[in-house]
């Protein structure tokens, strides 16, 4: 070896460990749990026609600190809620900085059950999980982000100037992920049909179901996305036979290469909102919601902030410390 080889080697080598030591500093230092607990994010309710569709939406807002253009999460509730749902989600990723923008889907959220008789509510929710449902919700996506942008455009706006519309997420929970998968990427068996938003780049999806008919390898093996899926093991559903197997097929049918999967032990399909369903038996673990934020934050931080210390904490062992023994963790 010559000595300029060498030399050139010894300090390739060295920018490669300084490089190193600064990389894991940084995800030593990243805590996607730290949030200043002196701040409150605000909440603003707005409601909007879509008059293509001539259909109104509700939203709620959860603003960040600051006046700054922050990214944009999107969150779309499950079968028979509200924009109202899930709090913890919305309060927790604006104190991260993040504007969150929880959508309401007239026809699937709680008209579907409020004010009938508890005997035929089951009944209801079970027309409601419809497919001209499904297509008013994937539908509600780009009109939200489309009202969006023009909010952010009107000076005067309580949302002027606060939206970085060029960084979004997706994410919803059980109908709300069936919404979530199809403007992120699934593929549908008939002909060449596709909900995609292209203003999506990156989605976090509880409680995921693999489609009824045609491959599931087909549906999700093009997926280019980041994804992180979220489940339990007891994570099933009364409504659309959905199992706790049936879940874990879509992780499974995607590709390589930003996709995580976090498969809390004993949780059920509640898990992911405040109030445990009708049926269900076994006891909260509060560790759970406090797993879903510091995993869903960090992959939000890689994904939409491109912050390498989330990216590193998220691909390293740092997870492993938020959760328990018998949740299972994956990546791909």
């Amino acid at each position: 070896m010559s000595s300029s080889f060498a030399a050139r080697f010894s300090i390739t080598l060295g920018l490669l460990m300084l490089n190193f030591a600064a990389l894991v500093f940084a995800a030593d230092g990243y805590d996607p749990l730290k949030i200043d607990t002196a701040f409150v994010p605000a909440t603003v309710d707005f409601t909007f026609e879509d008059t293509e569709r001539k259909r109104e939406l509700p939203v709620r807002v959860y603003l960040p600190a600051g006046k700054q253009s922050a990214p944009v999460i999107l969150f779309s509730h499950g079968l028979g809620g509200s924009r109202e749902g899930s709090v913890f989600l919305g309060t927790h990723w604006a104190s991260r900085g993040y504007v969150a923008v929880f959508l309401q889907h007239p026809g699937s959220d709680t008209s579907v059950w409020k004010d009938k008789p508890f005997a035929v509510r089951m009944t209801a929710m079970r027309e409601a999980a419809s497919a001209p449902n499904f297509l008013l919700r994937v539908k509600d996506v780009p009109a939200v982000l489309n009202q969006l942008e023009l909010w952010n455009k009107t000076e005067g706006h309580a949302l002027a100037g606060r939206l970085d519309i060029a960084r979004v997420g997706m994410s919803g929970h059980s109908f709300g992920a069936v919404t979530t998968q199809a403007v992120s990427g699934q593929k549908y068996p008939i002909g060449t049909v596709t909900y995609t938003d292209a203003r999506i780049k990156a989605a976090l999806v509880l409680s995921p179901s693999a489609p009824r008919t045609g491959d599931v390898k087909q549906a999700f093996g093009d997926i280019k996305l980041p994804w992180m899926i979220m489940t339990g093991t007891n994570d099933t559903s009364p409504i659309g036979n959905a199992t706790a197997e049936s879940r874990l097929l879509v992780y499974d049918a995607l590709p390589t290469g930003g996709k995580y999967e976090l498969v809390l032990n004993k949780a059920e399909h509640s898990v992911f909102t405040e109030r445990m369903l009708p049926g269900e038996k076994e006891p909260r673990n509060p560790n759970h919601q406090r797993s879903i934020l510091a995993l869903s934050t960090a992959f939000w931080d890689a994904y939409l902030r491109n912050d390498s210390a989330a990216k590193v904490w998220l691909d390293g062992d740092s997870p492993r410390g938020v959760l328990e023994k018998d949740d299972r963790w994956e990546r791909k």
